[in-house]
């Protein structure tokens, strides 16, 4: 697969003062406010807080899945205000990858073609390259030889992994995850977090929701939330401080 661009000073993704509102007939609420948050290119952050906190609002955001109430989100140089909804399911088909917790397969599908399904809708894609594309992100995920099975005939890690795949078919500039291993048991979580870690190294950048600590604490950042707010953060340094383990570079640091 191919990497994404060395991590530089420009940030990837910008959110300014982005609120979001939702309107019944008697109540508002406000589900995000005031988020200013800059993910770069090579970043891996985890977004964690208790739930109904904003994580996952905040996550359909970035995905241009649903639209900010206010504020302003720039993707990659672009406003998305500035998109029509065509434009935006350009953008997010071309640009973004999704990980979901249920894994969003289509049961009647094979593995190869749930893969390939959103680069159907693209017109920049021949079929061979599509072909090729597929295969090449299916063997990064440990996937190849189960091209022909359906979901159904797989394990949960392993449905996972294919959806992993497919969110990185389209070459995304960044991967959004959201709580990828809460459908898991533990060895199968961990094995996706591994893959997920890999592909960081690789240079893919990464936004993953979770409720795991643990989890959260293999990113290089951590960004809490509470009440629709960021609370805090914990960059790569203070989080490797806290474990007690030495900053890459320092030579005849302690173990």
């Amino acid at each position: 697969m191919h990497a994404q661009p060395p991590r530089t000073d420009t940030p990837l993704l910008q959110l300014r003062e982005l609120g979001k509102v939702f309107h019944t007939d008697e109540v508002e609420t406000h589900a995000l406010s005031g988020i200013s948050l800059d993910i770069r290119r090579g970043d891996f952050v985890a977004i964690t807080g208790p739930s109904g906190c904003g994580k996952s609002t905040l996550l359909s955001i970035l995905g241009l899945l649903d639209p900010a109430s206010s504020g302003r989100y720039v993707l990659d140089g672009q406003d998305v205000a500035d998109l029509d909804a065509r434009g935006r399911a350009r953008v997010r088909n071309g640009r973004i990858g999704f990980i979901f917790q249920a894994f969003n397969l289509i049961a009647d599908l094979t593995v190869e073609e749930n893969v390939a399904l959103p680069l159907t809708y693209r017109d920049d894609i021949a079929r061979d390259a599509l072909r090729r594309r597929v295969r090449e992100v299916l063997e990064v995920v440990g996937m190849g030889h189960r091209t022909r099975h359906y979901p159904g005939q797989l394990s949960g890690g392993q449905q996972q992994r294919v959806a992993v795949a497919r969110a990185l078919a389209g070459d995304p500039a960044i991967l959004l995850a959201d709580e990828p291993t809460g459908n898991l048991d533990t060895r199968n979580g961990e094995a996706v977090m591994q893959l997920l870690e890999q592909l960081h190294d690789s240079g893919t950048t990464l936004c993953m929701v979770t409720h795991d600590a643990a989890f959260a604490r293999r990113a290089q950042r951590i960004v809490h939330m509470l009440d629709g707010r960021i609370v805090d953060e914990d960059s790569f340094e203070r989080l490797r401080a806290e474990r007690d383990l030495p900053l890459p570079g320092l030579v005849g640091a302690a173990p």
